[in-house]
């Protein structure tokens, strides 16, 4: 059995907040951050809606010298591990930083700098092109600015499996802390892709939702007449200590990290697995390895994207995995309410489980008016509720068939 693995700092910055006290009363509240498109004129696209950060200014958190060499994910990546740095209280110092890593991940990374060093090129040619271009771009470069910001010498690394991204992250950085290769881990993931071709690309691909006219109506996990994820944007960092690291520093816990699973589809580059059961086994490795039973888990937050086939298939998962007993768990979408961060996703979503668990309350999932005949479970709808959470799961699944699943256990010191 590995090392004890604790959650001891949690920073978010998303569609309803910067920080992650003003996430966190926003989603119990209820409060919907998708609105219309600011950061490009949307005007002819089929999705014209997003869950845009706003009011986000870097240079409260960066040198304004150092802001034009980082993509905006980057930007988010940092403020979040600020806010998660800053709520765990750990210092990075020469007496333990090379026992302190990094690992951020996003789905798709700079595509906003991407988007505009084109235009640069096809305008003036190669000689208009920034020299942060690349490392503005690259997907590890919001693990290795935040390595820099701090001075955290240890495991640095970044995955980039679409929508499972953060949680891949997350679960790697619990795996090297298990076995010794670091005390903690600054995890979790970022994205940026508010833009004309990330949009548009999905848009393309029929995969957003239309309902341009009720932008805080349009996100609806499990809902009958969902029509489509909305596109979301930001960042969610942890800090992931070792049990007895956190405790000899008097570091506050959140929620113990106990299980993880990886698994694969197998099945189509977009579409999940018509019988669940790539969803359905990730669930069970988190569960096996957590060392508990199925009927042990009394919440999910769900991947719940509102498109017509991840609600449906990850609602059968949870039937096929857990039996008669899906039906006493608690559920929710909080992608109701910040749209689809997509690599990002998945650190926002461990965040918020692991406050749920921490509070013992669970966010809701609003816009849900119809269930889906299809999506009967108990999905929290509209308002958030008081629970008993001893162990909660956070599902996140990606284009190419990849999922992860992370397992939370309430800590009782």
């Amino acid at each position: 059995m590995g090392r004890r693995v604790v959650i001891t700092g949690i920073g978010l910055v998303s569609p309803v907040g910067i920080g992650t006290s003003e996430n966190w009363k926003a989603l119990c509240e209820g409060s919907s951050g998708v609105g219309k498109i600011t950061k490009f004129d949307a005007t002819g696209y089929p999705a014209q809606i997003a869950g845009e950060v706003k009011g986000f200014d870097p240079l409260a958190f960066i040198e304004k010298k150092e802001v034009k060499k980082m993509d905006v994910f980057i930007q988010y990546a940092i403020a979040a591990s600020q806010f998660a740095m800053d709520d765990s209280n750990l210092s990075v110092d020469s007496s333990n930083a090379t026992r302190v890593g990094v690992f951020i991940a996003s789905g798709i990374g700079g595509f906003t700098t991407i988007e505009r060093e084109h235009k640069a090129l096809l305008k003036g040619g190669p000689r208009k092109l920034s020299p942060f271009f690349i490392p503005s771009a690259i997907i590890n470069l919001a693990a290795g600015q935040v390595s820099i910001r701090f001075g955290a010498k240890g495991p640095n690394s970044a995955t980039c499996t679409a929508c499972t991204a953060s949680a891949h992250a997350i679960g790697d950085a619990y795996e090297i802390i298990r076995r010794d290769d670091a005390d903690a881990m600054i995890a979790g993931g970022s994205e940026a892709a508010v833009c004309a071709m990330g949009v548009g690309g999905f848009a393309a691909m029929r995969a957003l939702s239309t309902r341009n006219d009720e932008p805080k109506r349009a996100s609806r996990p499990f809902e009958r007449d969902r029509d489509g994820f909305v596109l979301g944007e930001g960042s969610g960092v942890l800090v992931l200590e070792e049990l007895e690291h956190a405790r000899r520093r008097g570091a506050k816990v959140y929620a113990e990290l106990i299980g993880y699973g990886m698994s694969a589809d197998a099945h189509h580059i977009t579409a999940p697995a018509e019988d669940g059961d790539g969803a359905a086994r990730v669930m069970g490795l988190a569960i096996e390895r957590g060392g508990i039973q199925p009927d042990e888990v009394d919440y999910i937050n769900a991947h719940g994207t509102a498109t017509p086939y991840n609600d449906k298939l990850e609602t059968l998962a949870i039937k096929k995995k857990f039996g008669s007993h899906a039906r006493k768990i608690l559920i929710s979408s909080t992608k109701s309410m910040t749209g689809h961060l997509l690599g990002a996703a998945g650190g926002v979503e461990a965040g918020i489980t692991a406050l749920a668990v921490h509070r013992q309350t669970i966010p809701p999932t609003i816009n849900l008016e119809n269930a889906d005949p299809e999506c009967d479970l108990d999905y929290v709808p509209y308002k958030s509720r008081v629970a008993t959470i001893r162990h909660a799961l956070s599902n996140s699944f990606g284009f190419g068939g990849t999922n992860g699943a992370l397992l939370f256990k309430r800590y009782e010191d």
